[in-house]
């Protein structure tokens, strides 16, 4: 076991957080249960890129129960709590990683988990298995697979595979029922104004709040802005969400002129440049400007640093850019992922995250026990339906079941009404 974190003595803090999670993640602590029976990953690597925090380090604990030698890095520089990535070291797991990594020493992380020869790869952005194709070419005759949390990972998987670039099997456990319309939905919501809201102080209700993108993790934001009271505008390029999100009581407008109205601006499209060049001309003083989206590209710093006069941090995670006309825009943790960048970003509800590394887990199994060729596929139905299944046994919710009369009358094509 070897690691490299900020600080080994906060494992006893770390360690707390993880006792508390695991309380609240009872689909993932069954799974561990089940593993440590069988040991499905006896003998095996496992390679991550996630955001080091306890609810991940909870994953490395339930892969290490299966029998897996756990190897572990942050996917983004800012994400990492470093008391989280102590405890996890001082449970047996190769850690690297620390908040507030430089682009070099992000990079140098991801190759030291790659120096122990994965055989499986779990990534959040595809970092990782790009690395993988671009840099560590020798590696992949030996890695059996990977699986990738994110939409803006699938979206760049897929584009790979279209080229026939990819060298192994991805499961795209995003795409699964019971990763995008929870994890993505309600618990990019839920983080995503968590964080803002510790890391402002402000009052969401009555403000207008553009939402840039109405994707599942869109939709999330749009709900929860509205439930606290505020004023929704939603950006779209896509005429079907579009509707969808008009349908859905918010008002839908071109970004240039919604930005005009703007107390809060929140981009969740996975695109660059969302918000750049002349939207800065434009956007009401006063707006705080935050990314959901894994990367940050959405919003231009860089053209908002040059078209500033002068900025400055006037606040933990907070830096404010004075306008040649006089107007004050407020970024959040430097456009990065904004529910876990911050200094108070927490990520997504233990409750979400236990569905989510749970199809981890089980996709990473069926990886081993199932031969694909490269390309990105499906978290399989079974898979999906079993994490729902124990959710729904875990809350104490039981539902029905077709009788044989009612399951024969649905396969029946001749029976009339």
């Amino acid at each position: 076991m070897s690691y490299k974190v900020k600080d080994i003595s906060l494992a006893p803090q770390g360690k707390m957080k993880i006792k508390w999670v695991q309380r609240h993640m009872p689909v993932l602590e069954h799974i561990k249960k089940e593993f440590e029976k069988n040991k499905p990953f006896k003998g095996i690597t496992v390679g991550s890129c996630l955001h080091l925090e306890p609810k991940t380090i909870n994953l490395g604990l339930t892969l290490q129960a299966a029998g897996a030698e756990v190897v572990m890095t942050g996917c983004n520089p800012l994400s990492t709590q470093d008391d989280a990535t102590a405890a996890g070291a001082s449970m047996g797991l190769n850690i690297y990683g620390w908040r507030g990594e430089t682009d070099e020493e992000y990079y140098q992380n991801i190759h030291r988990v790659l120096d122990h020869n994965p055989d499986i790869l779990i990534d959040d952005g595809a970092d990782m298995i790009f690395l993988v194709h671009r840099e560590r070419k020798e590696l992949i005759k030996n890695i059996i697979g990977a699986c990738e949390e994110t939409t803006t990972g699938i979206h760049r998987l897929k584009a790979m595979a279209e080229d026939k670039a990819l060298k192994f099997p991805v499961i795209a456990v995003n795409d699964a029922y019971t990763k995008y319309l929870f994890d993505n939905r309600y618990g990019t919501g839920q983080s995503t104004f968590d964080s803002i809201m510790s890391t402002t102080n402000i009052l969401i209700a009555g403000k207008t709040v553009v939402v840039c993108g109405y994707g599942w993790c869109g939709r999330g934001i749009a709900m929860r802005a509205n439930g606290l009271g505020a004023n929704v505008i939603v950006t779209e390029i896509d005429p079907i969400r579009a509707l969808e999100a008009l349908m859905d009581g918010f008002r839908v407008m071109k970004i240039g002129e919604a930005v005009r109205y703007a107390d809060i601006l929140i981009t969740a499209t996975g695109n660059i440049d969302v918000v750049a060049g002349d939207h800065f001309k434009v956007i009401k003083d006063g707006c705080i400007l935050a990314n959901s989206g894994h990367f940050n590209v959405e919003i231009n710093r860089q053209d908002l640093n040059k078209m500033s006069v002068r900025n400055e941090k006037i606040k933990e995670d907070i830096e404010e850019f004075v306008m040649e006309d006089g107007r004050n825009l407020y970024l959040l943790a430097d456009g990065r992922l904004v529910n876990l960048a911050t200094e108070r970003g927490q990520g997504h509800p233990a409750e979400i995250m236990d569905m989510s590394f749970s199809l981890q887990a089980l996709s990473a199994k069926y990886i081993l026990e199932t031969k694909l060729e490269s390309g990105v596929y499906k978290s399989p139905d079974e898979i999906d339906n079993t994490v729902a299944k124990l959710k729904l046994k875990a809350m104490g919710i039981e539902i029905d079941e077709l009788t044989r009369k009612q399951a024969d009358y649905l396969e029946d094509w001749k029976e009339g009404t």
